[in-house]
Parts: C-alpha cells; sequence; structure tokens
C-alpha cells in the first residue's frame, strides 16, 4: 500500500488534468470543442505511451528494482543513465513530429472542418509538453524501481495545481487574461508539465541515492542500453498493440458524429479514473516483486504478486458499482445540461463499462508483476492477440461498417477485457509455480 497510494494518487491526478481540459473546454465550448482536445490528446498521449510511458520506462522500472533488490547500485544507475540518453532523443524526435505535422494528423484520424483547426493549434502548443512529459516519465520509472512513487506524486500535484489554475484563467479569460478557449487548454498543459518535469529532475539530482547521468552519447553504455531495451521493446509494442488498436477505434467512433464521439469521449474520461487502481498496483507489484526476485525470495514475491491482484480487484469493483448507481450524475459533470442526447449516450456505455472494471484490475496487476520478474513478452502478446484479432475485428464489423450504437463500443471492450485478464492471469499463475519449483 505504501508504494501503491502514491502511485495510484498520481495517475488520478495526471488524468485530472486530461478531464479538467474535458469538462473545462466541455463547459466553454460543447462537443465541438470536445471533440478536437479530446481526439488530439488521445494521439499524444498513446504515442507517449508506446515510446516512454509503458516502454522504456517499464523496462527501467523493471531492471533498477532487480539491481537494487541485489544490493547492486552500481548497475542500476547505469541502467537509469542509459534510459535517459535514449528517452532524450526519442522525445525530441516526437516534439518535432507532432509540431510538423499536427493538421496531417488529424486528417489521417478522420477529423474535419472546425474539429482540425482547433485541434491542428492544441497539438502545436502541446508539442512542447510532449518532450518535457516523456523526460518526466523516464525519470519517475527511475524512481520507481527504487521504491519511490511519492516523489512523481508530489510532482503531479504541483502540475494539477498549476494546470487547473491555467485552465480556468486561459481557457475563459479570468483576471484580464483574453479568452483563448482550446489554446488556452494547451498552453496551461504545457506550463504545468515543465514546473513538474524541472521539480522531478532537482529531486533526483539533490535527494536520491541513484542518480542517472546524461553525459556524451558517445559514452553510453551499450550492453546496458541493449539489456534495457530487450525488456522495453516487448513492453513499447505492447502498449502499441493496445493504444493504436484504440487510436483506431476512435477513428471509427468519429465516422458516428460528434455527438456519440463526445458520449464516448466523456465516458472514457470517467473511466480513465476507475483504471487508475489498476495501474498504481501494478507499479507496486513491479517494483516489489522485482526486488524480491533479485533477492532471490520468490514465495515473498509470490505474496506481494497476490496481494496486489486481490487489492486492485477489490478498489475496481467499488469503481464498477459507482458506474452501475450514479451514471447520469457523472456525465452531466463533463457536458452542458442542454447536450441531452449525449447525457444519455454517455450514461448507457458508463453503466456497461461497470462490467470491464474487475477484469481490467486484474489484467492491469497480473502484467505488472509479470514485468516485475522480466517477462514483457507475454503481455505483449496477449494485447496483441485480445486487441487486433478480436477487438479491432467486432470493432470494424459493427461500428465501421454497420454504424451501430456506441453502445456496441462497450460491450465489445468488456468482451475484451474479460478475455485478456483470463489469459495473463492463467499465464501469471504458470510461470510462478514453475520458479517456485526450481527454488525448492
Amino acid at each position: 500500500m505504501n508504494l501503491a497510494l502514491p502511485a495510484v494518487g498520481e495517475m488520478i491526478l495526471y488524468m485530472l488534468i486530461w478531464i479538467c481540459d474535458t469538462m473545462m473546454i466541455g463547459k466553454y465550448g460543447g462537443k465541438l470543442t470536445v471533440t478536437a482536445v479530446g481526439l488530439s490528446a488521445q494521439i499524444i498521449y498513446t504515442f507517449i505511451g508506446i515510446f516512454v510511458g509503458n516502454g522504456i520506462s517499464v523496462g527501467v522500472t523493471s531492471l533498477v528494482a532487480r539491481n537494487v533488490g541485489a544490493k547492486n547500485y552500481k548497475r542500476a544507475e547505469e541502467y537509469a543513465s542509459v534510459s535517459l540518453h535514449i528517452t532524450l532523443f526519442l522525445s525530441i524526435v516526437v516534439s518535432i513530429l507532432f509540431f510538423v505535422f499536427a493538421k496531417e494528423i488529424l486528417l489521417i484520424a478522420g477529423a474535419t472542418g472546425e474539429v482540425v483547426i482547433l485541434g491542428t493549434s492544441y497539438i502545436k502548443i502541446c508539442s512542447v509538453q510532449i518532450f518535457f512529459y516523456m523526460m518526466r516519465n523516464n525519470l519517475n520509472g527511475v524512481l520507481r524501481g527504487q521504491g519511490d512513487t511519492k516523489t512523481p506524486l508530489y510532482s503531479s500535484i504541483i502540475i494539477n495545481v498549476i494546470n487547473i489554475g491555467l485552465d480556468w484563467i486561459l481557457i475563459f479569460g479570468r483576471f484580464g487574461f483574453k479568452e483563448m478557449g482550446v489554446e488556452g487548454a494547451a498552453v496551461a498543459t504545457s506550463v504545468a508539465s515543465v514546473i513538474g518535469f524541472v521539480f522531478t529532475l532537482l529531486h533526483i539530482r539533490n535527494k536520491e541515492y541513484i542518480k542517472p547521468e546524461i553525459n556524451s552519447i558517445l559514452k553510453m553504455n551499450l550492453k546496458r542500453g541493449k539489456e534495457l531495451m530487450k525488456l522495453s521493446i516487448p513492453a513499447s509494442l505492447q502498449e502499441a498493440s493496445f493504444s493504436i488498436a484504440r487510436l483506431i477505434n476512435t477513428f471509427m467512433i468519429m465516422i458516428l458524429g460528434n455527438v456519440a464521439f463526445s458520449a464516448n469521449e466523456i465516458t472514457v474520461s470517467i473511466e480513465s479514473l476507475s483504471f487508475m487502481p489498476g495501474w498504481g498496483f501494478a507499479v507496486a507489484s513491479t517494483t516489489l516483486v522485482g526486488q524480491k526476485i533479485g533477492e532471490n525470495r520468490y514465495d515473498k514475491a509470490r505474496e506481494y504478486a497476490n496481494t496486489s491482484i486481490i487489492l486492485s480487484a477489490g478498489v475496481m469493483g467499488v469503481c464498477s458499482c459507482i458506474f452501475i448507481l450514479f451514471p447520469s450524475n457523472l456525465i452531466q459533470m463533463f457536458i452542458k445540461s442542454s447536450e441531452t442526447e449525449v447525457i444519455r449516450l454517455g450514461t448507457i456505455c458508463l453503466m456497461i463499462a461497470s462490467i470491464e472494471q474487475i477484469p481490467m484490475a486484474i489484467s492491469m496487476t497480473t502484467e505488472g508483476i509479470l514485468k516485475g520478474i522480466g517477462d514483457t513478452k507475454n503481455p505483449f502478446i496477449v494485447a496483441l492477440i485480445t486487441n487486433w484479432l478480436i477487438r479491432l475485428p467486432l470493432m470494424y464489423y459493427f461500428i465501421a461498417i454497420k454504424k451501430s450504437s456506441i453502445t456496441y463500443v462497450w460491450w465489445i471492450t468488456s468482451i475484451q477485457w474479460i478475455l485478456q485478464g483470463g489469459i495473463i492471469y492463467m499465464i501469471y499463475k504458470y510461470k510462478f509455480d514453475k520458479m517456485l519449483k526450481k527454488s525448492k
């Protein structure tokens, strides 16, 4: 709980940035601005997650955790340093690509008219924060590997306070500032991200015992880089298989129009808070299981693993009950009361989303456990199968071809998570049974 709760809090606060942007933009301009910001943000965070958030960051957390467990701090620092070199290069490339090709990216996504104009402006401004977000994400991975989930939480608190305050000032034009709307939301997010990165960097430089170094790229430890990428590439591919499939789904949903897209986007925003406990316990289990594996204490690793799964499923089960009992109240917080059809569709979608909460908790936490023992391949294979052989074909048929109600999207994702959670749990059981037999 000491590791998981700060991680849960951190991710809830990060999601609040997206949610507050969506909420204030929805109140400011209705479904048009929600569509522009929602689509743009999904595209941005998809690629950040693939390259760093669930790629390099996962690899460095696992490697640092195992070496901290083995008390090999010098090697842990080597992994931290090489991860920072790689992230620096990736963050520069991704930021430039988003700034240069913002309009083209939105057009490929199926956006049209005013959504393209608003979204292009949003992405170009947010290209600044992409660099700092990716770099901070990597540093947070190093901290989590050491067992420090509190510093990322403190960083997220600072980011939220700044972002929410600037959102209110810049979107609506308070205190004499110009009313900026969508651009105001982008500026607020970017400023907050820069300050959050500076805070995290200063903390690591001044207070942590494992300090990643950025020296000449020519001095990068290639052996450690290869070992890091061996873990990070499957983790990135897993995130890619999920996030790109989700992004394609988003493009398909655009076919159904702004009302359906807004209802879906608001439901996604609300659900994003509910799966944060799953993510938090996944982070805790990656760190603790990794450290116990480093100490060759496999029985203790399994205790942490099982406890994480139970707690995660319990917390997300509570979220499931809330979605069933108060769906309409939650949806109405994000949109004008006059948007009755958006509210109606969003209410149904949120009730369906309650089905997938516990399977999602099991899947996310168990994947974190497997990453703690250094297995990033099996989560990738399972995600690839459930997303590309189950979710996407069903989405293509019911949404792209049949143009069914947006509610079908949530029935399909529920089926996917039930299958994914069941398969990944069986892999976890098999892996640990095998490890415990060998240790005896």
